[in-house]
């Protein structure tokens, strides 16, 4: 395995046991995500997942209804592609110009798969803490992200500004638009 492949399974690994322990009456809550509820955010993870895999040709051809399933089966697909150095360096074009799917995988789907996971557990009581590696990691590429991306709302919500002695943890997820006080 990868670095990338390691990385996304140990957070597909986190995402899986996070949906796992949602308790039923809590898919319906809101989520940090403004207009989305818990259930919401794991079909937003799953579509992220699909859209990525279509990229490069791969987009999965029936996905469960079950939340849970459906999560299981796009991450088989993709945990697949990154074990498989030839379909890992798939390349196709985008905005950020041309990449390979392991490198999206990392910088987008994985990406999703931590802050999300962090809306998840906030949404139904569960909670998460970013690891610190991945603080960093995700706070460089948050800065990386292009003025007019951020501003269309798609990626995440305006910047709030922490309290003064906030942690990296809670920062991060003040860039992101995210309030973790």
């Amino acid at each position: 395995m990868t670095d990338i492949s390691d990385r996304y399974a140990r957070h597909a690994d986190a995402f899986a046991a996070t949906i796992a322990a949602v308790p039923a009456d809590r898919w319906s809550a809101p989520s940090p995500c403004e207009g989305w509820t818990a259930a919401d955010v794991v079909s937003h993870v799953v579509d992220v997942h699909g859209m990525f895999l279509g990229l490069v040709g791969r987009r999965p051809e029936s996905v469960p209804e079950d939340r849970a399933e459906a999560f299981t089966h796009v991450r088989r697909m993709v945990q697949a592609d990154l074990e498989d150095p030839e379909r890992a360096a798939t390349t196709y074009d985008g905005m950020f110009g041309t990449q390979t799917f392991e490198w999206s995988v990392d910088n987008f789907v994985t990406f999703d798969l931590v802050l999300h996971r962090w809306d998840l557990g906030r949404a139904t009581g569960i909670e998460v803490v970013i690891p610190e590696d991945e603080v960093t990691r995700i706070a460089g590429q948050v800065q990386g992200i292009p003025q007019e991306v951020r501003d269309a709302g798609t990626v995440f919500g305006p910047a709030l500004t922490p309290p003064p002695d906030a942690d990296a943890h809670t920062r991060l997820l003040a860039e992101t638009g995210r309030k973790a006080w």
